[in-house]
């Protein structure tokens, strides 16, 4: 697994070695010890997956102390362009994000530590999203904030006008708006 950093500390590109004959291809899309050693310890209790359609934006999501989660994510089938946003009050990439394609072809993932916003807009006909979450859903602390919030600047590559948004995600408030939910200080592991 070849680990690949960004512009925001602890979210990182992880691409596997993926071994490719003329029968197909298999990779170790997860090991334990590997990320443990190459990214950070960590332990993941729940996964979770998604099919979206072309269009569907999801995000940006994350939930509150003392239920926040890290996610490592990835798409199996179809392409998705991925946002990892920083949320910690007092980092020197507060209101950063980085954006990076996930799709089944380039078997990439993605870690967003604790303390980033999530979100995701899907590229092709269909998407099969997967992510690992190393804290249980906690639906009293789910938060988000806008990923319509033109001060962020993300590209989704794809007009916005035309996306589908759930009821939930239309009203997340704008970044400047959302309450301060993490600073820079704060011991999230």
């Amino acid at each position: 697994m070849n680990v690949i950093s960004t512009s925001l500390e602890g979210v990182v590109i992880l691409e596997p070695r993926v071994f490719e004959d003329a029968r197909g291809y298999f990779f170790e899309s997860f090991s334990q010890r590997e990320f443990d050693e190459k990214v950070r310890p960590i332990r993941f209790v729940q996964d979770n997956e998604s099919r979206s359609t072309r269009g569907v934006m999801r995000g940006l999501h994350y939930q509150r102390m003392p239920h926040t989660q890290s996610k490592l994510v990835r798409c199996t089938q179809g392409c998705v362009v991925d946002v990892a946003v920083d949320i910690r009050h007092g980092s020197p990439t507060f209101g950063q994000h980085v954006a990076v394609e996930l799709s089944a072809e380039n078997h990439r993932q993605l870690f967003i530590p604790r303390g980033f916003a999530h979100g995701f807009a899907v590229l092709s006909d269909i998407a099969v999203f997967e992510y690992k979450c190393d804290n249980f859903y906690a639906p009293e602390s789910d938060a988000g904030i806008s990923l319509l919030d033109e001060r962020l600047d993300i590209d989704w590559r794809m007009p916005v006008a035309d996306a589908l948004l759930s009821e939930k995600d239309l009203h997340h408030p704008l970044f400047d708006e959302a309450p301060a939910d993490f600073h820079i200080d704060d011991r999230l592991y």
